[in-house]
């Protein structure tokens, strides 16, 4: 490319001040200062391709590009109505709060609160105190402490009573969680030494005293959350585990992650261990999720002897592990439930879990005679628990089916729509789940479909 080819290619680009009067940008309304800096980066970025060769863009395509760059900036985190079936969907945010739990992080956030304030004594007060006792009450145990989620309970729980030492860990249980994060990385960052034993898919207790040496600090125990393995398998039983622990002067640290506080098979779902029969087993600490199946903010929960928690308390890791006062209101009003005996009435994934199939197939029928003559039908499909939580465990549902128009392209028009709403593809259809969806959400979702299928002749 000659010398004036290449100048000529950038004097085809305009200046900072001649894109902000395009009249889409001005259309806009972004904030002039804003808008200079959005222009200022596009356009480099502009100036850097072309130098790479490519041909300089339109000025019409200039401005879609800095208006989707302010578009970007001002999304942040927006409602989804969730009609995929999953009900604790990790891309979306996990286990929808109560009413009350919304309603309690809406007051402690909008002001000033007694988050670290002893309103008796006038004093400094501690913000653990604030789910400690109810923790105590729901799962049984002597003293409890909440941090941001359950793999900082880990880390935390690691740094403060293995780091230096070594923890015995089956095979069989390490495994990857969310986000990449492998529990081996985990025991690396907390400076435990991590010893293996047993074997992919059989582990017994002789295997963890084998493995057991001076230096050994604890036994740990990981359920494995987002996967099963089945057939020729062999699992030590708690009870005996914490007894060959506790024989040898060593913890016994049962990681479940889900947070289950109710029996699942009441519910025709896999058995699911619980929080309380841990405690009960009398392992040393407890950990699991806030936002599983606990159905509260995102939080890690360690539930367990009050020496180890004091412990764990005073650690620097906890400090910068804790919850902000936001997630300890929405906690406090998610345990709050449990200890009054309404969880399964309130805690929206356990009013989902416990939603009888005849209700679910008279919201479908209600939905498609909304839509009509849009081509809908019911389907018998299944709805999964999912967010690391009773692995290939499902529900039985009754789904909404849009068939008349190309799938990928409606459940496009959907996600990006006003509200955005998620569905599922199955078989060339796009599937609409009224498990997962709150009642009081069918007139805005039957509105964002109506308004998906009138602009159906894009998809064609």
């Amino acid at each position: 490319m000659s010398g004036y080819d290449h100048a000529s290619r950038f004097r085809a680009l305009p200046s900072v001040a001649g894109l902000a009067r395009h009249p889409q940008l001005q259309a806009a309304g972004i904030p002039d200062g804003w808008l200079t800096a959005l222009i200022r980066e596009e356009l480099a970025e502009t100036r850097r391709q072309v130098a790479a060769g490519e041909v300089a863009p339109s000025h019409e395509a200039l401005a879609v590009a800095v208006l989707a760059r302010a578009a970007r900036l001002q999304g942040g985190v927006s409602p989804v109505i969730n009609a995929t079936g999953i009900l604790l969907h990790t891309n979306l945010g996990r286990a929808p709060l109560s009413t009350a739990a919304r309603r309690a992080m809406d007051l402690a956030t909008r002001g000033y609160s007694n988050l670290e304030f002893d309103l008796d004594s006038g004093g400094r007060g501690s913000r653990h105190r604030h789910v400690e006792e109810l923790l105590q009450r729901v799962t049984g145990a002597e003293a409890a402490l909440a941090v941001n989620n359950n793999a900082a309970a880990l880390l935390l729980a690691l740094g403060a009573l293995c780091s230096g030492r070594e923890a015995v860990i089956s095979r069989g249980e390490l495994v990857e969680i969310g986000g990449g994060v492998r529990i081996p990385d985990v025991l690396r960052q907390s400076g435990a030494r991590m010893i293996e034993t047993g074997t992919t898919n059989r582990t017994y207790v002789n295997d963890y005293t084998d493995a057991t040496s001076p230096d050994t600090a604890a036994y740990l125990r990981v359920h494995s959350s987002n996967f099963r393995i089945t057939g020729f398998t062999a699992r030590p039983d708690l009870a005996e585990l914490v007894e060959a622990a506790h024989h040898r002067g060593l913890l016994l640290i049962d990681d479940l992650g889900s947070g289950a506080l109710f029996d699942t098979t009441v519910y025709g779902l896999d058995r699911e261990p619980m929080v309380q029969d841990s405690v009960a087993a009398g392992a040393d600490l407890v950990l699991f999720s806030g936002d599983k199946l606990l159905g509260g903010p995102q939080a890690g929960i360690l539930a367990g002897r009050a020496v180890l928690i004091a412990q764990l308390r005073r650690h620097p890791l906890a400090r910068a592990l804790r919850l902000d006062k936001g997630s300890l209101a929405a906690l406090h009003a998610t345990l709050l439930h449990y200890a009054r005996g309404e969880a399964q009435r309130e805690v929206p994934v356990w009013r989902m879990i416990a939603t009888p199939l005849d209700e679910l197939e008279s919201r479908a029928q209600r939905w498609a005679a909304a839509l009509a003559p849009a081509a809908a039908s019911l389907v018998a499909a299944r709805s999964m628990v999912g967010g690391g939580s009773l692995p290939g465990e499902s529900l039985p549902t009754v789904a909404l089916r849009l068939e008349t128009y190309p799938a990928d392209g409606l459940a496009r028009r959907l996600r990006t729509g006003h509200p955005a709403v998620a569905g599922r593809i199955e078989r060339d259809g796009l599937l609409l789940d009224p498990r997962t969806v709150a009642p009081e959400d069918d007139g805005a979702m039957l509105m964002a479909v109506r308004a998906a299928l009138a602009g159906s002749e894009m998809l064609r």
